[in-house]
């Protein structure tokens, strides 16, 4: 941004001198040039301080007067001193705010007692709007955020104020008239309506596996202490309105702004449109985020601090070619980036990059373009006293990251290199200018005058330099992009493996392309946008150019996220990982303004350590010499891990959700693959598919695309629809589909597997798919494992003809009534079991009678809903079973 806005300050800058461009680059990082920097990351070290070793508060405040005191002693006889003791007070003034805001502030959970799945009538008000999406059966949902108002019971009125999120369900039409009246189209709620409803109320839940989304801390970051359903039909608007009149003309705009631009763009530019300028995501797809995500341009798909620029960078230009003094043009351009923040609502990461910008320009102002580093420092110390539990966000780690490495080592480089000649190509026609300018610059005029005076000949006089001038500015600008996305793809390995475990092996080509096209597409959507209000016959022209950058944008997308090589996923970082890729990011921006040799060093460290996150070795969290067993929680549905004593893994199933839920969550990509990751897996050995239910086999594509395992063990193939879609997939993949049938005997990694079913030759006439699931023993030394799948009771009885004894036994089918029969039981005589099942499922799983049977028989019983991922580790000669320590 810094040499965006210097380019276009002012119409007839003073010369520069030679000896003055030079200076201009020495501004190290750190001496006390930019103290507002360090004292920011002194007390973000003091917040991660504070909260891994906590201290009694007095304590701290304590050694932050002491700090200070020594300090103040010191400034006069030993400033570098009392510099350090000033940091010191910084860190431990970090460490007392985050002890005195914890993490984990709830909003009011009074509600929390009605969240027991009955039915209770809500009085509550629309704080923000919700979207339409497809739900079950072909009908639509509705998702709102309210705050109640009261809570009703069939005995009492409570008066509660809450956050809840809501969904309202809606039918599909049908052509019976009295069903078809009911499920008319659905009305859409609106910010400040009071709405009265019944609705049956759930606490918010993780799943619960190290290296799981914490759900329930988004929820209350949004101030939502619970979540609901009701039916749409039921719903009864109130008379009156509760809220802020200020947020409700704001929702209005918003709808308008999302109207018109539905009327301007047809239905899929319109959804990217939608996402990319007014930060609304409702009609963006799975398949198109995953694209972004995969090309390393998702922060072109959500309203962010790029955004803020290029509006802010375009305005300011705008107002500066109209002869608009410094100050208005800052002052109007601060407005409008507050106004844009304002409409869009997207949260922190615009206001952050909103108070940047604002603290960038007001330095600017004050003639202090060295202060871009004191600014940020700045920034980041305000927001973190305001909220010491924002560092922990990665919302703050990537913007403030970013616009370091803008600031901290992409401005020095190019301020010494590409900036030169771009101001250079000012005033091409004046020879007297060249005299304030580096030999180099000077001589760059002089070959694009000579190269000019050729072209006259055959071009005229007025063209060939106003022509070669922008020819030159246009390949410095691609330059500089290049430089900045190929800094960011290496700058930002290490929270992007952290956070979203992606290295963006595209990243560099996709943002080359898209970046300058997003330049071009924010200004020109907004001015058809604009204009639409006006005239909608002159939004076409801008509209036209907004769709041709948006379709240069997607298709670059489409066919770079397309790609086998751009779906690199990594696991999470270790720790000394992670401190080495701290180090060498610290050590690129010391470097930064020194000698080039010193600069082209620190960036190799910086690549390197970006190369070894991306492909180096991982290191993954096992016992070794013990068969592992992990049930993860994946809600109602089965995914088991095996780690064998040799160190092969192997995943029994995925999970999923079934069909008719119509949901875009894939317990896959969101739940196993980043346990497995959590516990530095890079590649599973083989996955196990059971049976082709969707709670087993739903999430096993993302699994097989993430981990290429080498096979994929079946039991029965029988036609099915996502069964041969995975197949699909594993053979593109070139994983190797395995039968298994009962019989099968065979050595594993130090182990012996053994499959009880299904039969080689079913009885099709008696044929069940559950009694069909794929059933095996694993043993090692005395100690063995049952993993049943969902068998029941007529496959469990001819299983228990073989007296398949076993230590742990994975219950079947979730704990069903028809599974777990006495025979089965009597039979293993299981010391152990484990229970993979949802929380509060419709089924009723486990069913009591199941749990009876095991109580009766001594077996020590675990369950997922309740305990979270369980482990047991079998040594040959016993079992340990361990729970995860979980939020």
């Amino acid at each position: 941004m810094s040499s965006q806005f210097s380019a276009t300050g002012v119409q007839n800058p003073p010369p520069v001198s030679a000896k003055g461009a030079e200076t201009r680059v020495g501004h190290p990082c750190c001496g006390g040039r930019q103290p507002l920097l360090w004292a920011a990351l002194a007390f973000g070290g003091g917040i991660v301080a504070g909260l891994c070793a906590w201290r009694p508060p007095l304590w701290w405040l304590a050694a932050a007067v002491a700090c200070l005191v020594f300090a103040i002693f010191f400034l006069r006889r030993r400033p570098r001193a009392a510099a350090l003791l000033g940091l010191g007070a910084m860190f431990v003034a970090g460490a007392l705010a985050i002890e005195l805001r914890p993490l984990g502030d709830a909003p009011s959970s009074g509600i929390l007692r009605f969240a027991d799945g009955q039915e209770v009538t809500i009085t509550a008000h629309v704080t923000n709007d919700g979207s339409l999406r497809q739900a079950g059966s072909g009908g639509s949902r509705q998702v709102l955020d309210v705050d109640t108002e009261d809570v009703s019971t069939d005995v009492q009125t409570f008066a509660i104020h809450s956050g809840l999120r809501v969904s309202f369900y809606t039918r599909q039409v049908t052509t019976d008239s009295q069903d078809a009246a009911s499920a008319a189209p659905p009305r859409l709620f609106r910010y400040g309506e009071r709405l009265r409803f019944p609705a049956k109320l759930s606490p918010p839940r993780n799943f619960r596996n190290p290296g799981a989304f914490d759900y329930r801390g988004y929820l209350a970051d949004h101030e939502i202490a619970a979540l609901g359903s009701a039916k749409a039909i039921d719903v009864e608007v109130l008379p009156g309105f509760s809220g802020s009149r200020r947020e409700l003309w704001r929702t209005r705009i918003h709808r308008s702004i999302i109207e018109k631009i539905h009327s301007l763009w047809p239905t899929p530019q319109a959804a990217l449109v939608d996402a990319m300028v007014i930060g609304e995501d409702a009609f963006i797809g799975r398949d198109t985020r995953t694209d972004f995500q995969r090309s390393g341009t998702y922060h072109i798909l959500v309203v962010s601090g790029m955004n803020v620029s290029i509006l802010a960078f375009v305005i300011f230009w705008v107002l500066r070619r109209f002869y608009i003094s410094n100050v208005v043009a800052s002052v109007v351009t601060v407005l409008m980036a507050v106004a844009y923040a304002f409409l869009t609502d997207v949260g922190p990461p615009i206001w952050r990059a909103t108070l940047m910008l604002t603290l960038y320009l007001g330095a600017r102002l004050l003639y202090r373009e060295r202060s871009m580093l004191n600014a940020i420092g700045a920034a980041a110390l305000g927001l973190l006293i305001a909220d010491p539990r924002v560092l922990f966000g990665a919302s703050f780690q990537l913007t403030f990251l970013s616009v370091l490495l803008i600031a901290a080592v992409a401005v020095p480089i190019l301020e010494r290199t590409t900036q030169p000649f771009s101001r250079g190509l000012r005033y091409l026609d004046s020879t007297t200018y060249e005299v304030s300018l580096p030999p180099r610059v000077a001589q760059f005029r002089l070959d694009l005058r000579m190269i000019a005076g050729r072209l006259q000949r055959f071009l005229g006089k007025a063209i060939p330099l106003p022509g070669l001038a922008g020819l030159a500015r246009t390949l410095l600008g691609a330059t500089e992009i290049l430089v900045v996305s190929a800094l960011m793809q290496v700058g930002l390995a290490l929270p992007m493996a952290y956070y979203f475990h992606r290295a963006t092996v595209v990243g560099l080509p996709a943002n080359i392309v898209v970046v300058p096209l997003t330049g071009i597409l924010m200004p020109t959507a907004v001015l058809a946008v604009a204009l639409g209000y006006v005239s909608p016959a002159l939004a076409k022209v801008p509209a036209l150019i907004a769709g041709l950058a948006l379709d240069g944008i997607s298709g670059t997308v489409r066919s770079l996220g397309g790609l086998r090589v751009a779906d690199a996923r990594v696991p999470t970082p270790e720790f000394a990982v992670i401190l080495l890729a701290m180090v060498a990011l610290a050590v690129a921006m010391l470097l930064a303004h020194r000698r080039r040799l010193l600069v082209a060093s620190g960036l190799a460290v910086l690549v390197c350590s970006a190369f070894w996150i991306a492909v180096g070795p991982s290191h993954p969290q096992v016992r070794p010499g013990v068969l592992e067993l992990t049930a993860i929680d994946v809600g109602q549905g089965d995914a088991i891990l095996l780690v064998l004593p040799q160190g092969q893994t192997l995943l029994v199933d995925a999970g999923g959700l079934p069909h008719w839920m119509h949901s875009d969550f894939d317990v896959g990509e969101n739940v196993v693959s980043p346990y497995l990751w959590w516990r530095g897996i890079r590649r599973l050995d083989a996955v196990v598919v059971t049976h082709a239910h969707a709670d087993h086999i739903g999430g096993m594509a993302a699994v097989l695309a993430n981990f290429r395992p080498n096979e994929l063990w079946l039991g029965v193939d029988t036609p099915n629809s996502d069964l041969d879609r995975l197949l699909r997939e594993a053979k593109d993949l070139g994983v190797a589909v395995v039968p298994r049938k009962a019989g099968d005997t065979f050595q594993l990694g130090g182990t012996q597997v053994r499959i009880l079913a299904p039969a080689p030759d079913p009885d099709s006439s008696a044929w069940r798919p559950n009694d069909d699931s794929m059933v095996m023993k694993i043993t090692y030394g005395a100690t063995s494992a049952l993993l049943e799948g969902d068998a029941e009771g007529q496959a469990e009885r001819r299983i228990a003809e073989e007296q398949p004894r076993a230590d742990l036994l994975k219950v079947a089918h979730h704990g069903s009534a028809g599974s777990t029969v006495p025979e089965l039981l009597s039979a293993v005589r299981p010391r152990f079991a484990v229970i993979s099942v949802g929380a509060r499922n419709t089924y009723g799983h486990p069913r009591e009678q199941v749990l009876s049977r095991l109580a009766e028989s001594g077996v020590a019983t675990y369950r997922t809903d309740l305990d979270g991922a369980v482990t047991f580790y079998l040594d040959g000669t016993a079992v340990t079973p361990r729970l995860a320590a979980l939020r």
